[in-house]
């Protein structure tokens, strides 16, 4: 059995507007905020690196557990915008919390990651009693003006989230995980260049995959999706929330939504959210939560987890 223990996050201070991306790639501001939901999004400056993003989550999350570094036993890092091809930046960051022998495994996956990092999480914290899931992006250093349909959409942040054999506010009942290597070209970044991707393919295989995963774990258990009191998405882009709210015909508010403010922060975006969400609802939850997500590979998946 384990427990989502508590969520952190960290976004860096300098806003981009969608007028600044405007005078950049020739798209109009109002047009950005329609097609995308998107109003600004955070860049890392020159110097700041995936490592200082997620230590910044972690000791967010540290904190509203309650813990120090010294009380994880493993941590997954997802990030697909690393600095260099290895080390990963797991090693980095259990250096720059103190510690010298706790296991570190790099998840070098674009988007989801992060949901695949809980869903790992809780079969490992039998094992390793707490286990740090974090996600943290630099977008902004892996995208090309040139192609402005890519370029409005990305920003930089992170966020964390401990899973406990022991304790939490919510415990996780079953995981589904997917992959579809038929379209691993649809969204790629390769050595060296910026992310390409094939916008309409993206989220036309989301908008089917996801709905189909969260119903189908959500079946298994007897749960209607009526029933699920927040749903806690990959922040990709409004129309997709819509998309799968509507195919679950659950009401749009019950998919929380930060997307305006920070953009798509690909594999760190679920764990903003979910930060952001567990502040605004610090109360015992009363019914389930479903976190999902949809990522490059294409991989995807939901995790849910209920009050116990």
């Amino acid at each position: 059995m384990s427990y989502l223990r508590a969520f952190g996050s960290y976004v860096p201070p300098d806003r981009v507007d969608n007028e600044a991306l405007a005078a950049r790639t020739g798209r109009n501001p109002l047009k950005i905020a329609e097609t995308t939901g998107i109003r600004e999004r955070r860049y890392a400056v020159e110097g700041v690196s995936v490592v200082d993003l997620g230590f910044a989550a972690v000791e967010d999350c540290l904190e509203r557990a309650g813990l120090t570094a010294q009380d994880v036993g493993l941590v997954l890092f997802s990030c697909g915008s690393a600095e260099r091809c290895f080390p990963g930046p797991a090693s980095g960051l259990v250096a720059r919390l103190g510690l010298t022998g706790t296991p570190a495994i790099d998840l070098p996956i674009a988007s989801a990651g992060s949901l695949i990092g809980i869903a790992l999480a809780a079969d490992l914290a039998a094992r390793y009693g707490n286990v740090l899931v974090v996600a943290a992006e630099i977008m902004s250093r892996r995208i090309s003006d040139a192609d402005p349909d890519t370029a409005i959409l990305f920003g930089d942040g992170a966020g964390a989230c401990l899973v406990s054999r022991d304790c939490g506010f919510a415990r996780i009942v079953d995981t589904a995980l997917f992959t579809d290597g038929n379209y691993a070209e649809a969204l790629q970044l390769p050595h060296g260049g910026t992310i390409q991707m094939k916008g309409l393919d993206v989220i036309m295989q989301a908008s089917r995959k996801i709905p189909r995963a969260i119903g189908d774990l959500l079946a298994k258990h007897a749960i209607p999706p009526t029933d699920v009191g927040i749903f806690l998405m990959h922040q990709a882009n409004a129309n997709l929330l819509r998309k799968v709210a509507a195919s679950l015909k659950v009401p749009e508010e019950r998919f929380f939504s930060n997307i305006e403010r920070y953009g798509n922060t690909s594999s760190a975006s679920l764990l903003i959210a979910a930060a952001e969400w567990r502040v605004a609802h610090p109360e015992p939850i009363a019914s389930p939560i479903v976190l999902a997500a949809f990522g490059a590979g294409f991989q995807w998946g939901a995790v849910l987890a209920e009050p116990f």
